[in-house]
């Protein structure tokens, strides 16, 4: 098979630029993106390797040709990448980890990853020396070597990552090395190891990714919390153990991505912009909804308990959110991204207790969005999938109150995106424009008063100053909150 035997290759624009800018240059196209081709997937971002002491300049070029921007990414594997404008597409330029092409491959992790396409030879055919392109026809995912987990565990992840991705089978004796390996896949630093289960999530079956490391042996390392679900059992309003639950939460959160315009309604169009958008660490709104899917439920085995012979796991979502911020430290996550996904553990419970009340007043409304902040339309979309996902014998699993809290889903949406857009009401007033007309001290009543005064102006609408003070006065009169 040659390069035009790679339709989807060729048609890429970062694959068309790079040959253009490197003309003249030896260089391979290597790992996804010949592997997306040859599969008939979509390429957008590219990997080439280069001889060493190359790929600076070939990064510099093809940014060059674009009129993009090229950085150092990593100094450890000699790699550098080129930035198309607007971030349409990247190329990962690296040095070559031997002498010569064949050799590098021979140090690559699975066979589908270890082919080549040169581009300085556009009639020149893949270089397969592991039978990467039978595997991936059969497929089955190969190691490369027998020392392919030994040389870097981070490819216990990537193992589960890709049989996941691509549907395939993990041949045997693959996956006996890596069961022999798997007490090292916590070793490699975590922002690797964030990266991968990053592309695990993003991928499209992710709940069979984290069974995969289970069955690889090192969930129980990389995400020992999660391994801790295994076998807790729950009340009758679940079928499955909280690991089995936590599993198919994931594979619904992706159905209700897949089904917007059912689970967000007239909002869909919106939501799927909100989830595109990023976060950090190159999580988009949509990976780290998975993410705080597969982490919302971590806080039951600390918390569970009975009350007259019911299983409870009374404030699980507190507890999990702190053993959430806990995990992403440790994968050395940004703090953007962490307070995010903890936010969605927090938060996961809030709509399901709303759902007897419904149609809810205006100021619950602004209560459950305050509450839940930034995350609101996030976990409103969790909350969903969660509800799916409990299908026992009790009454919160019964049809009618699944259908209820997802209409309750479709209803809350629209003021979420809308909080979301234009965050909490603004006053009109300041805060000590508003103590000193109302002869008060600033301090924790005015704070209280502030709070409550904000409720007021999503509930009734405070446009000027006078409405402001007005309500404020009132609101003083009335006592404070709760008497």
């Amino acid at each position: 098979m040659s390069a035009a035997g790679t339709p989807g290759l060729e048609a890429a624009p970062a694959v068309a630029t790079a040959r253009e800018a490197l003309a003249g240059r030896r260089a391979w196209v290597v790992g996804g993106a010949l592997r997306d081709a040859l599969s008939g997937r979509p390429v957008v971002d590219v990997d080439l390797a280069v001889p060493a002491g190359e790929e600076r300049e070939c990064a510099q070029a093809i940014a060059r040709a674009v009129g993009g921007s090229a950085f150092p990414l990593s100094t450890e594997f000699g790699t550098w990448r080129a930035v198309a404008p607007r971030q349409a597409w990247h190329v990962d330029v690296t040095r070559l980890r031997a002498p010569s092409i064949e050799a590098d491959l021979a140090q690559r992790d699975f066979t589908i990853n270890a082919m080549a396409l040169p581009l300085h030879e556009p009639e020149a055919g893949p270089i397969d020396p592991y039978g990467g392109l039978r595997d991936l026809a059969d497929g089955l995912l190969r190691a490369v070597s027998e020392r392919s987990f030994s040389d870097d565990p981070l490819r216990l992840l990537r193992a589960a990552r890709l049989a996941s991705a691509y549907g395939l089978r993990i041949e045997p004796d693959t996956l006996a090395q890596a069961r022999a390996c798997a007490g090292r896949a916590a070793e490699p630093a975590g922002e690797r190891q964030l990266a991968e289960l990053r592309a695990l999530l993003a991928g499209a079956d992710p709940a069979r990714g984290i069974e995969l490391l289970g069955e690889l042996g090192a969930l129980r390392e990389v995400l020992p919390e999660v391994e801790g679900l295994r076998g807790v059992e729950q009340n009758p309003n679940h079928h499955l153990d909280v690991l089995g639950h936590t599993l198919e939460v994931v594979r619904r959160t992706v159905e209700v991505e897949q089904q917007l315009d059912r689970f967000a309604g007239e909002a869909a169009e919106e939501v799927g912009r909100l989830l595109a958008e990023p976060l950090g660490d190159e999580f988009t709104r949509s990976t780290a909804l998975r993410l705080g899917a597969l982490l919302h439920d971590v806080g039951k085995p600390a918390t569970k308990g009975e009350r007259s012979g019911y299983v409870t796991f009374i404030g699980h979502d507190a507890v999990g959110a702190e053993m959430s911020r806990g995990i992403l430290r440790r994968l050395k996550a940004s703090r953007a991204l962490s307070r995010h996904v903890e936010g969605l553990v927090r938060h996961h419970l809030h709509l399901g207790f709303l759902v007897h009340e419904r149609p809810l007043s205006r100021r619950r409304v602004y209560e459950y969005l305050d509450r839940c902040g930034d995350v609101a339309a996030d976990v409103t979309l969790l909350t969903a999938a969660d509800r799916l996902s409990a299908r026992g014998s009790g009454a919160v699993a019964s049809r009618q109150m699944i259908e209820a809290h997802l209409e309750l889903v479709r209803e809350m949406l629209p003021a979420a995106l809308a909080w979301h857009r234009e965050g909490p009401p603004a006053l009109p007033v300041r805060g000590d424009e508003l103590a000193e007309a109302l002869g008060i001290e600033r301090g924790p009543r005015l704070g209280e008063l502030l709070d409550r005064l904000r409720a007021e102006a999503y509930v009734r609408g405070l446009r000027t100053r006078e409405e402001a003070i007005a309500a404020a006065r009132r609101l003083l009169a009335e006592g404070p909150a709760g008497d």
